[in-house]
Formats: structure tokens, C-alpha cells, sequence
């Protein structure tokens, strides 16, 4: 999820484990499921156990630190990564078992969702309107949303809107969105693939 919110393979990423995570992540192979997400593997990758040496062959330099993250669920990483054009993106999430997923935070702004369903992330000016033209936007799409989330760093700064929707968005829509007044940016994670 971090490498699809990034959008391109990261070339430095540093870790920080919080909870179990810290006390028995490296012996669970936590350290190498973590950077083999980011070299974009399959969690059923048979080259996942190799995943730190591959990472240094792909030129991604990665670290590890152990942190008490507040109010974390104790199988929380936090990642922050940084790509070839030196964009860059700090995410914290948490393992809840058999395989879900947790997003809490991107860049600090508390978030919360799975990636299972198709998610928008748009960060967006905070101004009135912008979350009814977005919502008018995709209904005149026919997409359908599940669930509807807004942040904001401060009054009149920036917002961050994560919007799952029922089905993956029609071609066209996330440079549609990104055309918007007042958009300054749209992550699309699509867990069918695609767009």
C-alpha cells in the first residue's frame, strides 16, 4: 500500500516498528515482508525471504528503528519512503491479522482504511465546495461511494479526503478529478488492478 500511495518504487525507506513488531518483527520476518511490499511482491512471493537483498540490488536503501508510536496497535510500521524524483510519503499502518490491513495515517493526518475496496486519495484544498464537486463528479460516473473520510492539517490549509467506492473508477475520472480547481492531488489504489 505505501509503494501504491508513493506511486513508484521508492529508492530510500525508513521503518519504524512499534509493539510486537519492535520485540519479535525481524525473527517473524517482519523486517523482509515490509521491504518486499515496497519492491512490490507478492505476499506469496518465493523470493520474499531474499527481499533485503534485492532491495540493495534495486538500489533501495532501507533502515529500521524501533519506535513507541501513541496510542498504536502493536503490529504498527510506520514507513516513510522516498522515490528517485524525491517525492516522498510517510505511512503508518498495522498488521490485525489474517492478512487485513490498516492505513491510520498519511503524512500525520489520521486516516483509516483497508485498500480492499477501490480508495481514492485526494489531497485537496480546504475550501466549501470542494468535497460536493467531488462527490457530484463521481456520481455523474456511476460510482458509488462506500465510505467518505476528511482530514485537515489546519482551517483554510490543506485537506485530505479518502473515498472507497463500491467499483473501480471508469477511465478518464482520476485526471478528471486532478483537473479540478482546488485538487492538488489524487492517489488512486485500485485492489483489482488498473486505472
Amino acid at each position: 500500500l505505501t509503494r501504491a500511495i508513493l506511486g513508484s518504487q521508492p529508492t530510500d525507506a525508513h521503518i519504524l516498528l512499534h509493539g510486537s513488531f519492535s520485540a519479535t518483527g525481524k525473527g517473524h520476518g517482519t523486517d523482509r515482508a515490509l521491504v518486499a511490499g515496497l519492491l512490490g511482491m507478492a505476499p506469496d512471493d518465493p523470493r520474499l525471504p531474499q527481499s533485503l537483498a534485492l532491495a540493495d540490488q534495486a538500489g533501495m536503501s532501507v533502515s529500521f528503528e524501533s519506535a513507541d508510536l501513541p496510542n498504536a496497535h502493536p503490529n504498527t510500521a510506520q514507513l516513510s519512503v522516498t522515490d528517485a524524483a524525491g517525492r516522498s510519503i510517510a505511512v503508518t499502518a498495522s498488521s490485525l491479522g489474517g492478512g487485513r490491513v490498516r492505513v491510520n495515517a498519511i503524512d500525520g493526518l489520521e486516516v483509516s482504511f483497508s485498500g480492499d475496496l477501490p480508495t481514492l486519495i485526494i489531497r485537496n484544498q480546504d475550501r466549501p465546495g470542494i468535497v460536493a464537486e467531488v462527490s457530484n463528479l463521481l456520481s455523474r460516473h456511476g460510482v458509488n461511494i462506500a465510505t467518505m473520510q476528511l482530514r485537515r492539517d489546519n482551517r483554510g490549509g490543506l485537506a485530505v479526503m479518502i473515498l472507497e467506492s463500491d467499483q473501480p473508477l471508469p477511465p478518464g475520472v482520476l485526471q478528471e478529478l486532478t483537473r479540478q480547481d482546488g485538487i492538488v492531488s489524487s492517489i488512486y489504489l485500485n485492489p483489482e488492478g488498473g486505472v
